[in-house]
């Protein structure tokens, strides 16, 4: 049996969307004591620990990934006194608390880069950064022909201190988003120090943002696909994402990390944002050395479709398990469609399709060897809010392209807790305090208080999930074994006789050849020997099962 201190092993990790969690001042912002204020609900519904998104000082052009300050909280979510309360909280609740930490790019807010935009060409301010000449007789071109992520140049000149234009700096995102230079060691060691705060502070680890970022190819050549990363919203440009330099620097972080599990024995975790083309890549960043985990996007991204879902789950296992690690599932987080919406919801509301498809894809993640991470609502089965107004969005893909196709605000709405009308007491200010974004009059139907009420609910299927993970010895960490299924479904045993089946039809199919009676846990009603269409279930077999 595996020590204690390896939790993040089989840990389901709860994703905390600080700013739409719970508002506990009347801003319609949540804030860091409105995360300790739901620390009970979390608890309630059994999850190991929380990830929180950015809090640290920013001036919020992309929602807290352009960090200013990355050792202080925003006067918008808190202090530090308050981030200390909050993770005492949490510890007394046996809740681990993980930090987002941004090292691919900071804020053009930043200290270091205002000192950039202050020094001459070749100093050592910009040589934290991505600074280079630009091309033509003028110099009026960009160094090369990238684009961002979120649209536009990747690179923005700036004026010189003469108030001639000058230079041009590189950022893959948006130009309040300035690249760090990771070639340079005063990035390593100024980082060393962030890691260092927030661990004597008493977290248990960290997501990486954009992990497979940081280095970019030295001689910052020409792409042949410039627009890839725009096209996709994905890290796919090879001359600036996954360069092998990373590596080095994970390998440090997990020595940081080692250094301080030696000194108490509470191991933290290091979990990475890690968008590579391949299983095989992604297993790079999780050798032994390195980060401890890496979420498997090939699982969210996968269609609905039986052999779709059992390809990446077979190739997750066989290339990401193999290094020693365990894979890190994930169904949907604050960059992505919702799962009731993306997964077939015709209408706003989420009885139909969609959500069938949704409970059903949870219990399959639940039953997974590995960790799972879920991100707040899900539990709620809430869908995508597919009609904000243009005046009320504040994502920079809407800001920089004009377009609505992949902007984030609709998973982003603040989460409806109780009543019949906004803000859903969400904030604990007047009923007519406005939150950040807007909720629809349709969030009454999934506010917490009414999902808690009623066990036939996503939250009671969330939770009812995660108690038999955390009793039932099969599943958490360990391996499966796929079953023989008939055309639609699929099936895998964990241990010897734990039964996992997924009717990704939509006409009812025989269920599992070892099993008959009624399931431990279904996403639907599941009658005795039958698997309906769209729906999930998990039995224990009255004898081992074969394959």
């Amino acid at each position: 049996m595996l020590s204690k201190c390896h939790w993040w092993r089989d840990a389901v990790i709860y994703q905390v969307y600080v700013r739409s969690f719970l508002d506990s001042t009347g801003d319609g912002v949540g804030d860091l004591a409105g995360v300790r204020a739901g620390l009970p609900y979390l608890k309630k519904l059994g999850v190991d620990g929380i990830w929180l998104s950015p809090f640290y000082p920013s001036p919020q052009h992309d929602h807290g990934y352009d960090v200013a300050d990355y050792c202080d909280v925003d006067p918008l979510f808190g202090d530090l006194a308050e981030f200390d309360q909050l993770v005492r909280a949490a510890r007394r609740l046996g809740i681990k608390v993980l930090l987002d930490i941004v090292p691919n790019h900071c804020s053009s807010a930043h200290p270091w880069f205002r000192e950039a935009l202050a020094s001459p060409p070749g100093s050592a301010a910009r040589a934290r950064f991505h600074f280079a000449d630009g091309r033509g007789p003028d110099g009026s071109e960009p160094p090369n022909n990238w684009h961002a992520m979120f649209g536009g140049p990747a690179w923005t000149r700036v004026t010189e201190a003469d108030g001639r234009p000058g230079q041009w700096y590189l950022h893959m995102f948006t130009p309040e988003q300035p690249d760090w230079n990771w070639r340079n060691p005063a990035i390593r060691a100024e980082f060393d120090r962030i890691l260092r705060f927030w661990l004597d502070r008493g977290v248990d680890g960290f997501r990486i943002d954009v992990a497979a970022g940081l280095f970019k190819h030295p001689a910052l050549p020409d792409s042949d696909d410039p627009e890839a990363d725009a096209r996709t919203r994905d890290s796919v440009n090879p001359l600036a994402w996954n360069q092998p330099e990373v590596h080095d620097v994970w390998r440090h972080w997990r020595a940081v990390c080692e250094e301080y599990r030696e000194r108490d024995g509470r191991e933290r975790l290091l979990v990475g944002e890690v968008s590579v083309p391949t299983a095989r890549e992604h297993a790079l960043y999780v050798r032994p050395d390195e980060l401890h985990q890496a979420f498997f996007f090939d699982l969210l991204g996968a269609p609905w479709d039986p052999d779709a879902f059992r390809k990446v789950i077979s190739e997750a296992m066989a290339d990401i398990a193999g290094t020693g690690s365990t894979v890190t599932w994930v169904l949907n987080n604050h960059d992505q469609v919702r799962t009731v919406t993306r997964y077939g919801e015709p209408t706003p509301h989420g009885s139909g399709l969609g959500a069938a498809r949704a409970r059903a894809a949870a219990l399959l993640m639940l039953a997974l060897p590995g960790a799972a991470y879920i991100y707040q609502g899900e539990e709620l089965g809430l869908p995508e809010v597919v009609d904000l107004p243009d005046d009320v969005l504040t994502d920079p893909i809407f800001r920089r392209t004009g377009s609505r196709a992949r902007i984030r605000d609709g998973c982003r709405v603040p989460l409806p807790w109780s009543g019949q009308a906004s803000p859903f007491g969400f904030t604990s200010g007047a009923e007519t305090a406005k939150p950040w974004l807007p909720q629809p009059e349709w969030f009454a139907e999934y506010a917490t208080d009414r999902a808690l009420a009623d066990t036939r609910s996503f939250w009671h299927l969330y939770r009812d999930g995660l108690q038999l993970r955390a009793a039932l010895p099969q599943l958490g960490e360990g391996t499966l074994r796929w079953l023989e299924t008939p055309p639609g479904v699929l099936a895998f045993v964990r241990g010897d006789d734990l039964v996992c089946a997924v009717n990704f039809g939509t006409a009812p199919a025989p269920a599992p050849a070892p099993v008959a009676g009624t399931p431990l846990l279904s996403s639907g009603p599941c009658p005795p020997g039958e698997l309906p269409g769209s729906t999930a279930a998990w039995w224990i077999s009255d004898l081992p099962v074969s394959c």
